[in-house]
This record gives C-alpha cells, structure tokens and sequence, in this order.
C-alpha cells in the first residue's frame, strides 16, 4: 500500500460521508468534530453536556453539526432512535468515563458507561440495515500490565487493574462478542457492517480541561505560577498528540468502510518505540515550551494504584493501513503547550494545527 493513501484517502472519503459520534463534547471527541467540518462530513453528536466551561467543545462553537444530542449513553432507547433516524455511514464512540482516579469513586458508574454503554451502542448498530462502520475507542490501558519493558500488542491478554482500565477491557470483550454474534465477516453480505476497536495511548493536545490528567494539571498551575504537582514522576507512557490517533481512526474509518472483511479487527495507535517518556520528562518539556514553571514530586504510597510502566506496540497499525506517528514527543508536547499559551483566535488556532498535520 503507497503512503498516497494516507494523505489521499482522509481528505477524500469523508466529503459527504453521515458520521455520527458519541462523547463529541468531550477532548478528543471536540477535535474529531471539528477535523470531520473541515473534512465535509454531516455530523451528528451524541454525548453529555460538557463538564467544564471553558471546555474545547464550547471554545470551537459554532461548529457546522447535523445535530448534537445531549443524552446519556447509557438510555438505550433514546441512543436507538438517534441512530435510526440519522441512519449513519460511519460512527465513532468515544462517550465514556475516561479518567483513573475518578474511576475509584465511581467504579459501577465507570462499568455502566463504559461497557454497558458500548453495548447499548452496537445492539442499536445492529439493527440497521444499510453499510455501516464503526470505530470504539477503548484505551492501551486493556492489557493485562505486568508493567515490563515490553510493547503490547493487539494479541496480547486483556486485564485492568483499577476499574477504569478493567472496565475498558470488558468493553474489547463487549465488542469482540457482538463481532462474531451479529457482524461476523462470514455473513459481511447479510449485515454489511465492519467493526473495529482501537487502542490509544496517552493522548495529550490543546482543550484539555479535565481533573486529574497531567497537561491540565501542568496548565492550571503554570497559568496560577504555582508550583506543579507530580504523583508518578518516573512512570513511563505512549504520549502523543491528539491528531495522532484520531489520524489513525480516521485513516481506519475509510479503509474499513470500502474492505470490512480485511480492516475489521483491533489496533494499537501510539508514538514510535524509541519515543516513550516518563512523566518527569513531559513535565519539564512542558515547563521549557511555557518559559517558566517549577514542579515537585506529591507522590505518596496511600494515593491510588496507576500502571508505572505501559509501552505500546504499532506494528499493525504501521503494516496493515500505512499509519506513521508524524509527531515525536518534543512536539506533541509543544504543539500542546503551545496552544494553551494563546489567548486569542484560538478556534482557528485549533484548525491550523489541523491543517498543519495534514500537511506533515
């Protein structure tokens, strides 16, 4: 497969293309959202209100959307009829509870979201009657980390320590069932549907307002000139900028809607082996894109469990679609910082770095 697919194939495909998306308030659904507008496609949202005002989601507004529908993932019935009724080309799912730590204090909500909502999902998926390609996107945090030096791929064993990370890998069990229960590619004729889920690692980018995520953290106290609190200085990641794996899922999206039988299956979307840095080195990057800032270590031995080791394996994604990271972590992270250091124009600072990496 020539690399023209990849620079080819998204500008194209997408033009015209009825794409509905749960979790579009959220980070990385508001930057899938506005790719898709600049991409063409008629989108529709389904998802929560945002949860914190200043959020990407309502700093990109107005963004050109069919509908967005502020509903529960997990109200099956009302999740039904949004899809029957847009009756869409493709759908992506990124509604989730996504975070760790918040997964400790609400661990059946975290289960129900993640794993109940997704099944919501494919049961209403199921009964259409029309082609159709969807994408779940679940977390690197599915396999069973015995926390070494090695890359995990799409094989390898599911677990989940903490419930978060458990919860997302019921939901590759989830989609696997529905796989071979109402998609099988033996009967692609009959349901005309092609699933895949992929598996992302830690995604960093511009819009990032949550609690409890290491870029807002960071941000929150370099904007305060306070000092920056580190938890797991040493622990090891696959950072890598948004535009990164939604590059991949869109990529995915397109060669799984023309070839289902061969693109259906599950991926792993991460930075290059050589290019895993630990939380100390992306915190004092961070600090060195920004001008200034000082951080200290506030682990401690009573704070929840969170993996210190989690390294991605991207073999299959680089062999079967051409998928490249285009970004080093350097730049993911400046790329990062530096759009939280703008204060002004920033939606169209959004749709350039959009257009930046398309060019890359």
């Amino acid at each position: 497969m020539e690399k023209l697919v990849n620079h080819q194939l998204i500008p194209t495909f997408y033009r015209g293309k009825k794409v509905f998306v749960t979790g579009h308030t959220g980070f990385k659904g508001s930057w899938l959202m506005a790719w898709l507008q600049q991409l063409g496609a008629t989108v529709k949202g389904y998802a929560l209100e945002p949860e914190y005002p200043e959020c990407l989601f309502n700093i990109l507004q107005p963004l050109q959307l069919a509908e967005s529908i502020i509903a529960d993932i997990r109200n099956k019935e009302k999740l039904k009829e949004e899809i029957r009724s847009f009756q869409p080309d493709l759908v992506f799912h990124l509604a989730a509870q996504p975070l760790v730590r918040r997964s400790y204090q609400v661990p059946a909500e975290t289960f129900e979201v993640n794993v109940v909502g997704t099944a919501n999902l494919l049961e209403a998926i199921s009964q259409l009657e029309h082609t159709c390609t969807v994408i779940i996107i679940t977390t690197d945090k599915v396999y069973e980390n015995k926390e070494l030096d090695v890359l995990y791929k799409e094989t390898d064993v599911l677990g989940g320590y903490d419930p978060y990370s458990a919860s997302k890998a019921c939901t590759e069990i989830v989609v696997s069932s529905f796989r071979n229960s109402f998609f099988n590619i033996e009967k692609i004729d009959h349901h005309r549907k092609g699933i895949a889920s992929v598996r992302a690692g830690n995604v960093i980018g511009g819009g990032d307002f949550s609690e409890d995520r290491i870029i807002p953290d960071i941000i929150r106290a370099l904007r305060q000139d306070k000092c920056i609190e580190v938890r797991n200085p040493a622990s090891v990641r696959p950072w890598q900028h948004v535009l990164e794996p939604l590059s991949g899922y869109l990529l995915l999206g397109a060669l799984m809607y023309n070839e289902p039988v061969k693109f259906s299956g599950a991926y792993n979307f991460g930075p290059n082996p050589g290019d895993h840095l630990t939380v100390k080195d992306l915190v004092e990057m961070a600090i060195k894109t920004w001008g200034s800032g000082v951080w200290k270590n506030t682990g401690s031995n009573d704070q929840p469990h969170e993996a210190g080791l989690l390294k991605l394996d991207i073999g299959k994604a680089e062999s079967m679609l051409d998928w490249h990271p285009k970004l080093n972590a350097t730049e993911a992270i400046e790329w990062t910082i530096n759009w939280y250091k703008k204060t002004e124009s920033v939606p169209e600072f959004t749709f350039k770095q959009i257009n930046d990496y398309m060019l890359l």
